[in-house]
């Protein structure tokens, strides 16, 4: 039998940063994964945010 491990790779919610300082209704999610091992801290990307119509900086949150 193989041993049961805690995975690594979890899937995370990435949220825009901008659009949720504006107050405009709304918001722009991502759903990603990432390995804990090699980025135990918090995810900052540049997405696309569809409702403000640019590339804004989107942070992992839970």
């Amino acid at each position: 039998m193989a041993k049961k491990t805690k995975e690594a790779r979890v899937q995370v919610i990435l949220e825009c940063t901008e659009h949720k300082a504006s107050g405009m209704p709304g918001t722009s999610r991502y759903i990603t994964t990432k390995n804990r091992k090699n980025t135990p801290e918090r995810l900052e990307l540049k997405k696309y945010n569809p409702i403000l119509k640019r590339y804004t900086i989107h942070k992992e949150i839970k």
